[in-house]
């Protein structure tokens, strides 16, 4: 069954940073790089260098979701946060940007694990592919979250 890497960062996140968390993530599951099919998020980080870079680091599509999809996963949650939600609209990043690209089936197998700037979870499920995931370092869904990029400032939004 497919992974999904679900990822969060503060904007300008370092790239090493954000690669070795999701490695450390992968670690943690026990499972190979090579099962990852994607890498999700939030779509205000469609264009966002290091998570770009984790998606080039480990071959895979970028996929981002809006806010509403992401709080539709809030349910599901092991660490939903409202400090996450007043600044997002939603109660979590990594985790729910993994289980919603995992699909209605997907589970967690790896919950949040943090560095300074990002986070990281990892489910597994039914992972299609999909017109919106970003390829080639461009986003190709560049919805835009109506909360504030300013309020990524605060360290706790790497959810």
């Amino acid at each position: 069954m497919p992974r999904v890497l679900g990822l969060g960062c503060e904007r300008g996140a370092p790239c090493d940073e954000v690669i070795a968390l999701a490695e450390e993530a992968l670690a943690v599951a026990g499972i190979d790089r090579r099962s990852i099919a994607c890498i999700a998020s939030l779509d205000t980080r469609a264009t966002e260098p290091a998570m770009l870079a984790a998606a080039a680091h480990f071959s895979v599509p970028f996929r981002v979701f809006n806010v509403d999809t992401l709080e539709a996963e809030a349910s599901r949650l092991e660490n939903p946060s409202d400090i996450v939600f007043a600044l997002t609209g939603c109660h979590g990043v990594a985790e729910a940007a993994a289980l919603a690209a995992a699909g209605k089936t997907g589970v967690l197998i790896v919950p949040k694990i943090k560095s300074t700037h990002a986070t990281a979870a990892v489910a597994r499920g039914a992972f299609v592919e999909s017109p919106q995931d970003v390829v080639a370092g461009r986003g190709q869904n560049e919805s835009a979250s109506s909360h504030s990029d300013s309020a990524y400032a605060a360290s706790e939004i790497v959810s």
